[in-house]
């Protein structure tokens, strides 16, 4: 049967297969859900499931998304919420465009469609970037137009249409690195148990060895390299749905500093300039957020457990324990609230520099960009209101063809935020202020939410030292 779902462009049905119609029972306006009920029945039996518009993904992977079947009995009254929370699996599998989903009675039985639009899955992307955590620490360095990295970035989504992701990198320039991962996020009729493996390989000509004034001090050496790393990972996939998955890794690493970097800093591999380890991590994500690129409602958390185990027989192992939270709340009339909670403990004897990164990295407390804070463990709570300025029809790009690339949604957000983190440290040296402080900032930002899920902000922030600054980022913060 071929189906047309209304004001979708999939292929027209003949008039005498489609259902009859009836006033359609409306879900909720911010969906994309189109329902006309059985007449005179509070439950319909699932007849038929049908998907338009997946020439490249496999059905399969679209049916281990739902949390229903061909034959099961549906509750009327509740089919449009849970059609809706269906919908929303298919779409943040980040696989498509758009999903729509049309119910309808097909005789005595439901008649559910979905239709999708699909994504370009292969991304060959040119490497040009700084060298640096973000571009207030890269204008920072008097070198800077030497730490530029450059190469290619290739992903390819979808391989083999079945939901898995091949990512490979050549990068060239001031930082070398060399990648090679494949995920395959579900294997079997119900798509629970997958796999992952990887390898890299990284060299670069600097490497920031100390951290002075709460900032890095780096060394720089024309020749060699004062850092090398390489590891192989591989790693086994436990998934319900989309919104629910447990990963068990085990990864192999070796990594090498040069003599200079050792005597400048013996704690940076605690006295050694080479080790191995082995590590092992478990992770388990519940992500149940109504879009995971621009979250506007729902919940997200995730527990990670990780330990090392060094290979020298004298290095003591390391046990980290991660815990991310964050809820985002409609508040109403275009405005939504966000809050987002990370903590982090590290349970060792003793902490080599390289392993005491906390905030100012990967996590920050918007407003100390120019600031890194080294610690054993560490807090971050950061909250916001957002408020839609405008979301136009998405732009159609008339001269291209391909519906893939030739429709560019824009959403803009306005943002207020508060930020606050504390790192916390047995010893410190006497120029870094911020380890056992807390800090805190302020800001009012923009967020502008565009194609392929890319989120980009401007921020404005005062910082708990009374400085200000504009800053700006290519990632949702919370």
């Amino acid at each position: 049967m071929r189906v047309l779902l209304a004001g979708w462009g999939v292929a027209q049905a003949p008039a005498d297969t489609l259902p009859r119609p009836l006033r359609p029972v409306v879900a909720p306006s911010d969906t994309l859900v189109r329902i006309v009920p059985c007449p005179g029945t509070e439950r319909a039996a699932v007849g038929s499931i049908i998907f338009a518009g997946n020439a490249v993904t496999r059905e399969r992977i679209l049916r281990a998304e739902l949390d229903f079947r061909e034959g099961d009995t549906l509750l009327l009254a509740d089919l449009p919420a849970r059609l809706e929370a269906n919908r929303r699996r298919l779409f943040n599998l980040q696989l498509f465009h758009a999903v729509v989903v049309q119910a309808s009675c097909s005789g005595p039985r439901l008649l559910i469609v979905f239709g999708v639009q699909e994504r370009w899955y292969t991304f060959p992307v040119p490497i040009l970037s700084l060298a640096d955590r973000n571009l207030r620490s890269w204008l920072d360095r008097p070198d800077r137009w030497r730490r530029i990295d450059y190469g290619l970035h290739l992903t390819r989504a979808n391989f083999r249409g079945r939901n898995e992701q091949v990512i490979a990198n050549l990068q060239l320039g001031f930082n070398r690195k060399y990648e090679l991962f494949y995920e395959v996020p579900g294997l079997g009729h119900r798509r629970r148990i997958g796999f992952g493996v990887g390898g890299s390989f990284y060299q670069s000509r600097t490497l920031d060895y100390q951290t002075l004034a709460d900032r890095l001090v780096p060394l720089r050496t024309d020749i060699g390299f004062p850092i090398q790393r390489f590891y192989v990972t591989g790693g086994l996939r436990f998934r319900q749905t989309v919104q629910s998955l447990t990963s068990f890794d085990v990864s192999y690493h070796r990594e090498q500093i040069t003599d200079s970097v050792n005597h400048y800093n013996p704690n940076y591999y605690q006295g050694r300039t080479q080790r191995e380890y082995l590590a092992f991590s478990l992770t388990s994500t519940r992500n149940r957020r109504n879009t995971f690129a621009y979250p506007l409602t729902g919940t997200y958390a995730q527990v990670t457990l990780s330990h090392r185990v060094f290979l020298d027989g004298i290095t003591p192992s390391l046990t980290t324990l991660r815990l991310d939270y964050a809820r985002y709340v409609a508040l109403g009339h275009g405005f939504y609230y966000s809050v987002g909670v990370t903590g982090l403990a590290r349970l060792t004897r003793h902490l080599a520099y390289a392993d005491s990164r906390a905030l100012g990295y990967d996590d920050l407390v918007r407003g100390y960009d120019e600031y890194v804070i080294d610690g054993r463990h560490y807090g971050l709570v950061q909250q916001g209101v957002s408020y839609r300025l405008f979301q136009p029809p998405p732009i159609r790009l008339e001269s291209i063809d391909n519906p893939k690339v030739n429709t560019i949604p824009l959403a803009l957000y306005l943002n207020i935020f508060a930020d606050a983190g504390y790192v916390a440290t047995p010893t410190s040296i006497t120029q870094n202020r911020l380890p056992n402080h807390l800090l805190s900032a302020i800001g009012l930002g923009l967020h502008l939410v565009t194609f392929y899920d890319r989120v980009f902000t401007a921020e404005y922030t005062l910082n708990g030292l009374g400085r200000t600054g504009y800053f700006f980022r290519a990632s949702f913060p919370i």
